[in-house]
């Protein structure tokens, strides 16, 4: 799964790259996707680069293979069966094989939770990324609705008993009250684990950590993902 703006920045790439054989600019990448500046496209590239949908060439400026492109984000754009990677001022590469998923051992009081990737309790990092495998969930944490779950990264969470390594099991919500720990998509881009707050108008990311200072953003910034509803911790 790709964030729209991680979904605009591949598509532009593939297509400028298949009409003109020129690889777009950090300039152009900024200006197409409209962004404020270049920062948002290097984050964005690491994270489709984490994901396998691109590959940065080394020892070559600018140089960008295309991997793959999302199983579907249009109807009128959906890559062909067939599709091949292409590649921008650089050879042709080969395909990397999807990853395999490690058997999940469900049985009739457990359920298969997708993994999505890694969500961050500190500075927000891009997340939720593609299945990567499942894991089993008692279904008595579960209850109704659609869940997934995350790896978390970061200690801003410590003091909600949220650490780094473990596993939080997130039902799928577009809102939540206030005290919920929330996955929060913030601009579009960037994905962290908080306490959901309102402050008038705006939106409160509370961390459960005094070394992190509570984040305030318009209401319009700010898209709800889903709630945690339970948390898995492995001891080695």
């Amino acid at each position: 799964m790709l964030t729209r703006k991680q979904q605009e920045l591949l598509l532009f790439i593939h297509e400028r790259m298949k009409e003109t054989g020129i690889p777009p600019s950090f300039d152009e990448m900024k200006d197409a996707l409209d962004l404020a500046s270049k920062s948002g496209i290097h984050r964005l590239i690491t994270a489709l680069e984490e994901r396998g949908f691109i590959r940065r060439l080394p020892n070559r400026a600018r140089a960008l293979e295309v991997i793959k492109l999302p199983e579907a984000y249009s109807p009128s754009l959906r890559a062909p069966r067939g599709f091949s990677p292409s590649v921008i001022e650089g050879s042709l590469g080969k395909e990397r094989p999807a990853p395999e998923r490690p058997p999940s051992p469900a049985s009739e009081s457990s359920v298969a939770v997708p993994v999505m990737g890694r969500i961050a309790a500190g500075v927000p990092i891009s997340a939720i990324q593609n299945n990567t495998h499942d894991i089993s969930v008692p279904a008595e944490m579960l209850g109704g609705g659609e869940h997934y779950a995350l790896e978390v990264r970061g200690d801003s969470m410590i003091e909600a008993g949220i650490l780094d390594g473990d596993t939080v099991i997130i039902r799928n919500a577009g809102t939540a009250n206030p005290g919920d720990i929330v996955v929060a998509l913030v601009d579009d881009e960037e994905a962290t684990l908080k306490r959901f707050r309102r402050k008038g108008a705006s939106i409160a990311l509370e961390a459960a950590n005094s070394a992190y200072e509570t984040r305030i953003f318009g209401p319009d910034r700010v898209k709800i993902q889903g709630k945690l509803v339970g948390l898995i911790r492995r001891y080695h």
